[in-house]
């Protein structure tokens, strides 16, 4: 059952500080304040569509939801609270800081019906949340998702890569710091400089130098298969094309296409890894993977079989159902 979100933006509003890489109007598109009557606009308008109340929820994203105003806040809440009590969604999905988290606000979220937050941890390099002007610690971040879990919320944390003062080995240590956290969901992002941003100020400055795109999938890719070997399931990789993001770029690894990308590349090297223990070389070769993930394992414009070809491997890709995501069969023809 393919999960949905019913999205409403809350743009920038709750959030005490303006980091490094943020313009959330540029993000998300959306310029105006949200009210209770879009939510309920926007709600009767999903039910009407025909949604399926078992695996769609309603979802706070754009700003830090529980650092917004609170009879603000419990307006917006207000106004899903009909729509939950007749079970037209699964629930409610909120993302907000780590330090806007406390008990008291996690009761109040569960009175309206919230199952599922996710924190913007974004780095749990402590240097790095400096230079980021994120205002929060790597402490904040722990303390909030194991109060989230004890509370069986579900818990969702954000990740970006190639932020200012980042680096290879720092990302991957944030990515191991999150597993260690058990979170049930995962999104990835590598940074983007937009205009209007402290960011894009140092990029123009000289002072700052976005990731490649090669360099974003590769590690992006790399983190991808940590998180999916421990069974977090990555629920978004890059940032979403449309939402003004083009008309704001100024640099960095941006590319509508960027999670498939990705998961091209995991393919590619677990291929290489696979052919070269079957001492495949010069062999005519084919490799299954889950049917809906063949254009993956071929890459874009078959890039993957064109790149194993080059190595002396001569593979065709076919479909089986029984292999799960980013998992590889391979059969050696004899010629």
């Amino acid at each position: 059952m393919k999960h949905a979100n019913i999205s409403l933006f809350v743009p920038h509003m709750g959030c005490p500080h303006q980091c490094s890489f943020c313009n959330q109007k540029t993000i998300s598109g959306a310029v105006s304040e949200l009210t209770p009557d879009d939510v309920t606009t926007t709600l009767e308008k999903a039910v009407a569509d025909g949604i399926n109340p078992e695996s769609t929820e309603i979802a706070f994203f754009g700003g830090s939801f529980t650092a917004i105003e609170r009879d603000y806040m419990v307006s917006l809440l207000e106004a899903t609270r009909p729509f939950v009590d007749a079970k037209q969604f699964s629930g409610i999905r909120i993302s907000t800081r780590p330090d806007a988290i406390d008990e008291e606000v996690l009761r109040l979220l569960k009175r309206y019906g919230v199952t599922s937050i996710e924190l913007g941890a974004q780095s749990t390099d402590p240097e790095v949340l400096v230079k980021n002007r994120r205002g929060h610690s790597r402490e904040d971040i722990f303390n909030a998702s194991r109060l989230i879990k004890k509370q069986g919320f579900s818990l969702g944390l954000q990740m970006m890569t190639g932020l200012l003062g980042d680096t290879y080995e720092k990302s991957l240590q944030t990515c191991e710091d999150i597993i260690s956290l058990k979170p049930d969901t995962v999104r990835i992002y590598p940074t983007i400089t937009l205009a209007g941003t402290y960011l894009g100020e140092c990029y123009k400055a000289g002072e700052y130098e976005p990731q490649s795109l090669d360099e974003a999938v590769s590690l992006c890719g790399r983190l991808l298969k940590r998180f999916y070997d421990n069974s977090i399931s990555v629920i978004r990789l890059g940032l979403h094309s449309g939402g003004n993001v083009e008309e704001g770029y100024l640099a960095g690894p941006y590319h509508p296409a960027f999670g498939e990308m990705c998961q091209s590349a995991v393919y590619y090297e677990n291929a290489v890894a696979l052919l070269k223990t079957l001492d495949a070389h010069n062999k005519n070769v084919t490799l299954y993977v889950n049917p809906s993930e063949i254009s993956k394992m071929t890459g874009q414009k078959g890039a993957n079989k064109e790149k194993l070809r080059s190595m002396g491997y001569n593979v065709v890709i076919k479909g089986d159902s029984t292999l799960d995501k980013l998992r590889i069969k391979a059969e050696i023809n004899e010629r």
